[in-house]
């Protein structure tokens, strides 16, 4: 997220040949959005290559769900995406990178768990591209997905919590205690309501949280029933008023 440490990483490394720029499209515990515009610009600037794991962006982030490089409008400034088809776009397994072509033929000739690892099952494949054609078909679940998401961030931060992040489903109610996160997460199951707490080493100390990731599955009264049980929490353990 720091843009002025890149770009004296990208200086100090004039001389080599090639430069490869790595960046999450979406930090999954923080659910903060790559500044994937200033990270094309410097990459242009001083001639190195943009790499974006889209595994927290890919099926929803983006007006078709092409995810952040699509949602930030630098889709053709992006060399190379590599993704999950195990989180939106189905929860079984596998995965993908797509670029240019000579990549994509020395990856197939030299990738390590490429060569040594089993085909997809059928049946995960074919949800994948079921997946895929719904997407590609309306843009009407990413539209959901953003209403509700907004919908829990709204409120939640009405009723007096922090939520981390801006407009992404991973939604981190912040702590900061440990064993507040850990407890709270407990009575909200008892609520009905399965929430994780994570503190460190998952997070850095004193970032404790709970991460809740909404799903285009859930309905607006599952997300009101969410955020009452978060209040009624909440209230129990001093956390909102």
């Amino acid at each position: 997220m720091d843009l002025s440490d890149l770009e004296s990483k990208l200086k100090e490394s004039q001389s080599s040949r090639m430069r490869l720029v790595v960046t999450d499209g979406v930090f999954s515990m923080d659910g903060d959005v790559a500044p994937l515009t200033g990270i094309c610009d410097l990459a242009e600037q001083y001639g190195a290559m943009v790499f974006i794991d889209e595994c927290h962006a890919t099926g929803f982030l983006g007006p078709r769900g092409r995810g952040t490089d699509e949602l930030l409008g630098v889709m053709d400034r992006v060399h190379i995406v590599n993704s999950t088809l195990g989180k939106a776009l189905g929860g079984a397994a596998g995965g993908y990178t797509v670029g240019p072509k000579p990549l994509i033929d020395l990856l197939r000739q030299r990738s390590r768990p490429y060569l040594f690892s089993n085909s997809l099952p059928p049946p995960v494949v074919g949800s994948a591209l079921r997946a895929v054609e719904l997407l590609l078909a309306s843009n009407e679940i990413s539209q959901s997905m953003t209403a509700k998401t907004m919908r829990f961030r709204n409120k939640m931060t009405e009723a007096g919590f922090t939520i981390a992040g801006s407009a992404h489903p991973i939604c981190p109610v912040m702590l900061g205690d440990a064993r507040l996160a850990s407890l709270m997460a407990d009575d909200m199951l008892k609520l009905g309501v399965y929430v994780i707490g994570f503190s460190f080493p998952v997070v850095p100390k004193g970032k404790a949280r709970i991460r809740v990731q909404i799903s285009a599955a859930h309905t607006n009264e599952d997300i009101d029933h969410c955020v009452d049980a978060f209040i009624q929490t909440g209230r129990k353990h001093g956390v909102v008023s």
